[in-house]
Parts: structure tokens; C-alpha cells; sequence
């Protein structure tokens, strides 16, 4: 069984140029198919002929995750004269291959088999709309005005400008070949003469033009090569290393280093910030850059590093309805779509989001644990800190202690927590809430937040504030127990609706409870053991709204789909609490799901439909990215949930509490990194029980076994626990 995401479209990205094409790869102009660079639809066809007749690939193939290569016959090359050897293909064939670097590079080998020299005409059929990525692949592009189409002939190029009093937009297309060429018909027309038993070679460079500049390409590659060697290119990052006795296993954690790899976004304040996901979100999403970077940490420092950089840099500095933004505010995206650009709408700098503000000052101390990189967290310690004045004075509108969030901005996003579609935030009798919202998991995030920082408020000598910090934290989670706890439904409630009712819905979010510690330990096991029941667990992941909710839906994007992402987090709560057996179901599913697709790559969401004998794969959000940053990444933070890992680096400190499932008996992970320090780890099972041992190969590091928070044995290691973040 192979399940395919977008199954009508194949793409290669790099940075913020994407090629999007259909399963040949061509772009026909169907959709989303064409040439992006910065969220503009430079090219909306791309498309080869000989001698005037399409050109169809019998054999197509990504070349890692930016470039493509293709193979045809000449179509109109089967003639044969009398002294040919008799072949069963054509005599002529065509290596179509596309690269992407900052622009696009194409290049066309055609190879002549004959013993005859043969001349043709190799055509490039080209057409530019210029129109945004979400307005293409919703099959209604935009018309922003004419396409101007300038040849010149001296140069061998053609030229797509888009005719806008605002919006400069162009695309050159230039012959790099010395060879005769014409334009004409909307193509670019190239005159060879290959001689017999040899081939040619054509170049062609597209480059975008944006405001002026001109992204031009690079020289065109393939770059194929073990992980580690792309981890360090890309991200300057040394890599370690994963075995595992599951193959299956193997595969998703290697799929997903590769992609993670493949996604940095190249921000001059954060190179290695990773973009969204594939192809619908080539940009900057804050929490997306904050949630995957923080997940991968166990095998990489730098995206998390550029994601808190880069999101410092875009801070909100004023308040400005248009935009949700309010001095401190953290970014929800950042993007250059045409739409944006115009100012039809606010998503070149929109700040209504308020898991990115949290999520920054936690992911701060998440980072200060893992590397004890001090200078950097002190560096960025005051985009912390205005992030928590932020969340005192306008994330708390009716000053009750919790967070609820209000759209202001007209043309802005409703839902500002972890679930943001339109019609994400439901009652009980599946009615669609208006703001303002208090959800459950941002008051988790909150906490999170609180606690995360402390240490780095003590690296920087600010210990009052800390002890501030602590105080406000156990009084939030105090609250967060008394106001959102339902002992009938074995949970939290999704939130406070806009009157202040409790939405008593079964929903995901009540899992990330669990992940920011702030349940008890009781209630800890039974928010785990609730998850777990049929209505919740597909079978391969727990949905984001249960089966009895009269709005769920399993193919919408947040009531009843599986996200990846969402799933790891909540392992990563499971672990915490100790309840090992509901990890190992959901971390089964979980790689069980990566099988069903090429290359075990997990998409954004899938459906939320029973695994059972009717559905022996769930399907896949319509409109689902692959690769996704964040489905990436959860794989790395589900193979950190299995070893219980809890790292802090300032006091050479690495606790874990491994519990590995029967199905995965042995792990070996070599070159973690702790601090300055480097671990190798070798966990395995011995009858029903987990043991592991280590050698720290670099540095010092004491490596401690820490109980979970249920176990009975865990008095002093929850002492210990607390005094750290997470």
C-alpha cells in the first residue's frame, strides 16, 4: 500500500523558490503548477516539445529535494532508415532536468542513438500569471493586470512583465547556449543539429524579479549524500546518529533529518529557520519555526537558534489593529504574496497568533537547557521579557488570570491558539465559538513559558524576577486545575467560550496539559487513558475533536484530523506521566502511518477515519503540506519521548527514564549533544524491562535515570525535575 499526498503534483524547493509540477513533471497551468520564487507565480506553464510535438516523460523522479529529473522519447523520432539497427524505443531521447537554487536552472540533454545526424527544434512553452500559491491551489489565481512578453533576440531571452502600478513583477527566461533560437507562439525555440551515436546539451536560467532584483540562479547540481554531510551543509549542524531495530523506524527518522534539512527559509536574521511546509507555506510562520525547532532538538541546535533569533527581529513594536500587532506581540507570519504585498490583507507582518509569544519565551529555556549556549539566551532574554509584559497587559483582556485571545484585525485569523482555522473552537453541540477564547492550551503554554525561563533569568543575575515568575506560575496552574478540570469527562475542557461558559468538548488540545506538566499526577493518567478511547484514537493518531462531537469531520483541518505535530507533543506529555502503554500505541500508529507514505514522509494531517478492516489507510487532508517542518520534527521528539530525555546543559545534567515498546527493542543514538558535551546512549529491552547504559565521548555530563511523575519512586527525582525546564 503507498499513500500520496497531493497525488496530482510533484515539487522541489529550495529557500523561498519552489517548483511546483503534475505527476510528469510539467506545469500545465492546472492548480498550483508553476514557478514560485517569494510566494509569486512567476511561471504558470512550463512545458518541452521536439519539433513541435509535446513532450511526454516516461520516467520521473525528485533528485533529492531540489531538483527533478525526467526522461522521454523524441515523439516524433521512430523513423528509422534501412541500415538502422531495429530498437524497440525511439532513436532520439531527452534528459529533462530542473534545478533549483535561488532561481531555476533547466537543462535538456537530447541524446541521438542513430547512426544519422538529426536536427530538430527543442521548444519551451512558457506562460506567467504571476499570481500568489493559495489563490492557484484553490483553482482561482489572480488578475493583477497584463502580462507584458519582451524577446531579445541579442541576448536569447524572453522577459514576463506583469503590467501593475504597484506590484513590480517580472521573470526573465535566457538561453545560456549558443544556439540559434526564436520566439514564437508563446515559446522559446532552440535549432540543433545532434550529431549521430552523440548529444547536446541545452541550458536554460529563470530568474525571478522582484522589486528590481534579480534572483538568478545558481550553476545546477544534484546534490545527493549521506544525512549528516546535508545536515552540516545546510544547517551547520553535526548530526548524531540513530540505529534502531526497526526499519520502519529507521526510515522516518531519516526521511525526516533529510527534510528538515531541505527547509531553511534563509532569513537574514535567521538562515536556518525553517519554512512551514511544502507547498503551501514557503514563509515564516513564528510558531511554526519555534515548534519545529524546539521538537528537533534532541538532534539538531541551529533551527532553534534562527527561529528565536528571527521571530526577536520581527517583534511587534506599536499597536496597529490592521495587523493584531501590540508592542511585544510575537509574529504569527511573514510573507510576500502578492495579496500581502498590495495590502489586501495584513500576512506580510501579522501578529494575531498567541501560542508564538509563549511558545518564545518557553522555547527560549528549552534551548538555554540543551546547548547551555548562555550568550545567545541572554541576547535574546529582552524579547523574552517584552513578550511576558505582552502577555500581562493585552493577553489577559478581563484580568482573570487566563488568556483569551480577540481578532481585531478585519481581514485577520479568528482562533489564535494551536488551532487557528476558521471553524476550529466548538461547543458541545458542535457550534462554531466567537471570540474572545481562553483555550486550555494556551494557558498550558503560559506555564510552560513561566517555568521554561527561569533558569535563564538566573543565568542573568535577575533572580527576583525569577522567584516572580515561579509564584505566577503555580498560581496559574492552581487556576488551570480549579476552572478547566471536568472530573466526568476524565479531562480539561477545551476552553471558556466568549461568555465565559466552559466548553465541556472532548478534544487534543486537553493533551497538551500533559506536556507542559500541568496536571496532577491522577489526572495526568486519566487525561492519557481518555485520549486513548476509540472516539479519540484513530488508530493512527489521536484526533484534534472526538467522533461524538456533532462537528467532527474527518478530512477538515481541526475537527477530527491527525496531526503529526500534535501527536509527538502529546507523547512527549504521555512520557512525562509515565504512562508508557498508551505511548507505545501512539508512538506505533504513529510510524505505522509513515510506512503508508513514500519515503515514510508524514504529511501535515491526515484523516481522522478508524484504522479497521473498511479503512486500511485514513486518507489525507485535502490540502495537507509534505514535507511539513513540524511533522518532521515531531518524529525526532517521539524518539525523545520513548527515552524519557530531559536535558540541562548549565549543570551538566542529562536525566532520561527510557521504556522501550516490545516492537522496538534495541536503540543506539551516538553523538548527543549536551552543552559542550557528547553522549553515545545504548538502550535496549531485557525481558519486559528497559535498561540502557552511555559513554560520554566529550566533556562532562552526568547522565541519571529520573522516574516519571507517577512513579512511585519518583519523590526525588520530581524534587530534581522541578528544578529544571520543561
Amino acid at each position: 500500500m503507498e499513500l500520496r499526498t497531493r497525488p496530482h503534483q510533484r515539487f522541489v524547493y529550495r529557500a523561498q523558490t519552489m517548483l511546483v509540477t503534475n505527476p510528469l513533471g510539467l506545469v500545465t497551468g492546472e492548480g498550483a503548477e508553476g514557478l514560485y520564487v517569494h510566494n509569486s507565480r512567476l511561471l504558470s506553464r512550463l512545458t518541452w516539445s521536439i519539433d513541435g510535438h509535446p513532450v511526454a516523460p516516461f520516467a520521473v523522479s525528485d533528485v533529492g529535494p531540489d531538483a527533478m529529473l525526467s526522461y522521454a522519447e523524441a515523439p516524433d523520432a521512430t523513423a528509422r532508415h534501412e541500415n538502422d539497427v531495429y530498437r524497440e524505443a525511439s532513436a532520439v531521447h531527452l534528459e529533462l532536468a530542473a534545478f533549483l537554487d535561488n532561481g531555476l536552472r533547466l537543462r535538456a540533454d537530447i541524446v541521438n542513438h542513430s547512426h544519422h545526424d538529426r536536427s530538430l527544434t527543442l521548444g519551451l512553452h512558457l506562460a506567467a500569471d504571476f499570481s500568489g500559491p493559495a489563490e492557484a491551489d484553490d483553482g482561482h489565481p489572480q488578475r493583477l493586470g497584463g502580462t507584458a512578453v519582451e524577446w531579445d533576440p541579442a541576448r536569447r531571452q524572453v522577459r514576463f512583465r506583469l503590467d501593475h502600478p504597484y506590484l513590480k513583477r517580472a521573470v526573465r527566461v535566457r538561453l545560456e547556449t549558443e544556439a540559434d533560437s526564436d520566439w514564437r507562439d508563446d515559446a522559446l525555440l532552440v535549432s540543433l543539429s545532434v550529431p549521430a551515436r552523440d548529444r547536446r546539451r541545452v541550458e536554460i536560467s529563470v530568474a525571478g524579479i522582484l522589486d528590481g532584483r534579480e534572483h538568478t540562479p545558481g550553476p545546477g547540481r544534484f546534490t545527493v549524500g549521506p544525512p549528516a554531510d546535508v545536515v552540516a551543509e545546510r544547517l551547520g549542524d553535526d548530526l548524531p546518529e540513530l540505529r534502531v531495530a526497526d526499519p520502519g523506524v529507521q526510515r522516518t527518522w531519516d526521511t525526516a533529518i533529510q527534510d528538515l534539512a531541505s527547509l531553511p527559509l534563509g532569513r537574514p536574521q535567521g538562515p536556518t529557520a525553517l519554512v512551514a511546509g511544502i507547498p503551501l507555506y514557503d514563509q515564516f510562520f513564528g510558531r511554526d519555526t519555534l515548534t519545529t525547532g524546539w521538537q528537533a532538538l534532541l538532534a539538531l541546535r541551529s533551527p532553534l537558534r534562527d527561529a528565536l533569533r528571527a521571530n526577536a527581529a520581527l517583534q511587534g513594536t506599536r499597536i496597529d489593529d490592521w495587523r493584531d500587532e501590540e508592542p511585544g506581540a510575537m509574529i504569527h507570519q511573514a510573507g510576500d504574496p502578492p495579496s500581502s504585498v498590495l495590502g489586501e490583507d495584513p500576512f506580510d507582518r501579522y501578529y494575531g497568533d498567541y501560542a508564538t509569544p509563549v511558545d518564545y519565551v518557553a522555547m527560549l529555556g528549552q534551548y538555554h537547557a540543551w546547548t547551555g549556549d548562555t550568550a545567545t539566551a541572554l541576547e535574546l532574554l529582552p524579547a523574552a521579557r517584552r513578550a511576558l509584559t505582552w502577555l500581562d497587559r493585552y493577553g489577559d483582556l478581563d484580568r482573570d488570570g487566563l488568556l483569551e485571545y480577540r481578532q481585531r484585525a478585519p481581514r485577520g485569523v479568528r482562533h489564535q491558539g494551536w488551532k487557528d482555522a476558521p471553524d476550529a473552537i466548538v461547543d458541545a453541540d458542535g457550534r462554531e465559538q466567537k471570540d474572545p477564547i481562553a483555550t486550555c492550551e494556551l494557558q498550558a503554554y503560559w506555564y510552560g513559558a513561566l517555568r521554561n525561563i527561569v533558569p535563564v533569568l538566573v543565568a542573568a543575575g535577575d533572580r527576583v524576577h525569577a522567584v516572580r515568575l515561579l509564584g505566577q506560575a503555580a498560581r496559574l496552574r492552581r487556576r488551570i486545575n480549579q476552572q478547566l478540570w471536568l472530573d466526568d469527562l476524565d479531562g480539561y475542557a477545551l476552553g471558556l467560550g466568549p461568555d465565559g461558559q466552559l466548553l465541556r468538548v472532548v478534544s487534543s488540545n486537553a493533551g497538551h496539559l500533559l506536556l507542559a506538566a500541568v496536571a496532577t499526577g491522577q489526572q495526568g493518567q486519566r487525561v492519557a487513558r481518555r485520549l486513548m478511547r476509540p472516539d479519540m484514537f484513530s488508530g493512527w493518531g489521536i484526533r484534534t475533536l472526538s467522533t461524538d462531537n456533532p462537528a467532527y469531520h474527518p478530512f477538515s483541518y481541526h475537527l477530527g484530523s491527525v496531526w503529526a505535530v500534535e501527536q509527538a507533543s502529546i507523547a512527549a506529555g504521555f512520557s512525562r506521566y509515565g504512562c508508557w502503554p498508551e505511548l507505545h500505541r501512539l508512538a506505533r500508529g504513529f510510524f505505522d502511518l509513515a510506512e503508508l507514505f513514500p519515503a515514510h514522509r508524514v504529511p501535515e494531517a491526515v484523516g481522522g477515519l478508524a484504522r479497521d478492516a473498511d479503512h486500511p489507510h485514513p486518507g489525507v487532508y485535502p490540502k495537507a503540506n509534505a514535507p511539513q517542518s513540524w511533522s518532521a520534527s515531531a518524529v525526532v521528539l517521539m524518539v525523545q519521548a520513548l527515552l524519557s530525555l530531559r536535558p540541562f546543559a548549565p549543570a551538566h545534567l542529562l536525566l532520561l527514564d527510557p521504556h522501550l515498546p516490545d516492537w522496538l527493542p534495541e536503540l543506539r543514538l551516538r553523538g548527543l549533544r549536551v552543552g559542550d558535551a557528547v553522549v553515545d546512549l545504548h538502550v535496549w529491552r531485557h525481558r519486559d524491562r528497559t535498561r540502557w547504559r552511555h559513554r560520554v565521548r566529550q566533556g562532562h555530563l552526568f547522565v541519571r535515570q529520573s522516574p516519571s511523575l507517577r512513579d512511585p519512586r519518583a519523590r526525588l527525582g520530581r524534587g530534581l525535575a522541578r528544578l529544571l525546564p520543561g
